[in-house]
């Protein structure tokens, strides 16, 4: 009976602690999927994460640390912070303290998923935003070498012309400063084909959310759903195959999953076993 038990546990092991990728890139972690245990214990949930195999990581806060502290409990881990997510207002306003941070830690990207709004999103805002972008994605790439990336939230798909507010910003914004990181859940949410959207603007999508919706969610355009929507990879309403298919096409340079529910730890690991069986 043990000895069963052994050859059923090994290959899980095994898995839990061999890096994993996607598309010929490793498969990364948001921060915020682990917010609460990083806060309390960074050193420890870092140490959970490496045996896991997630070495790439994605972080969206500092948890109270300074940028030198999360790169030397990286260092120690042999992991690496390849983005840097902030608010749209200090990506604003204190544009070279965030340059400063991203450097430190290692990143390449820096990153917002938020634009300050109330109600729908606007034409009005849209043209304000696509100018403050293009100034942010300017000063951190010409002064920090570091390329600016919005990753959109749903709300960015209102309507506008023959397609969305979305496509407003990727074409009112410059390639050579603005990038984005798609989020597929929040893609999806608002009645969007993500693998269409990355077919049609190609390597303007440099970063990925890996997350995905319970079945029967209803979408909408507010931007928001339960935490407790998030599901495992393959387990909910996304065509995860097509997606990566279109994501491979696209060149995205890094894959994140991040799971918001209580059930993250599970979840997690379920997703990344689908990944490493999906063809």
């Amino acid at each position: 009976m043990k000895a069963t038990l052994l050859l059923v546990l090994l290959p899980m092991l095994a898995l839990a602690q061999k890096p994993m990728q996607i598309n010929g890139k490793d498969i990364g972690m948001v921060s915020f999927t682990y917010r609460n245990s990083l806060s309390k214990d960074m050193a420890k949930t870092l140490d959970t994460l490496k045996n896991q195999g997630i070495t790439d990581m994605e972080f969206s806060s500092l948890f109270g640390k300074t940028a030198q502290e999360v790169r030397s409990l990286l260092d120690e881990r042999g992991m690496k912070c390849s983005s840097f997510g902030v608010g749209m207002a200090d990506a604003l306003n204190k544009t070279d303290q965030v340059g400063e941070n991203a450097k430190i830690l290692g990143a390449s990207f820096v990153r917002v998923a938020w634009i300050p709004h109330t109600g729908p999103f606007t034409l009005e805002l849209a043209q304000k935003t696509a100018q403050e972008f293009n100034q942010i994605g300017k000063a951190l790439k010409e002064k920090y070498d570091l390329t600016f990336c919005y990753h959109n939230h749903g709300f960015e798909f209102e309507p506008y012309g023959e397609g969305t507010l979305f496509d407003y910003l990727v074409q009112n914004t410059d390639s050579k400063f603005v990038s984005y990181e798609m989020d597929i859940l929040w893609t999806f949410f608002p009645g969007q084909n993500p693998a269409t959207l990355l077919e049609k603007y190609g390597n303007r999508f440099k970063l990925m959310h890996l997350k995905d919706l319970k079945k029967g969610v209803q979408g909408n355009m507010s931007g928001g759903t339960s935490v407790e929507n998030d599901v495992a990879l393959g387990s909910g309403q996304l065509n995860i195959p097509e997606i990566m298919k279109a994501a491979k096409k696209a060149k995205i340079q890094h894959y994140y999953l991040e799971d918001e529910s209580s059930r993250y730890p599970v979840q997690t690991r379920q997703s990344r076993t689908y990944l490493s069986n999906l063809k």
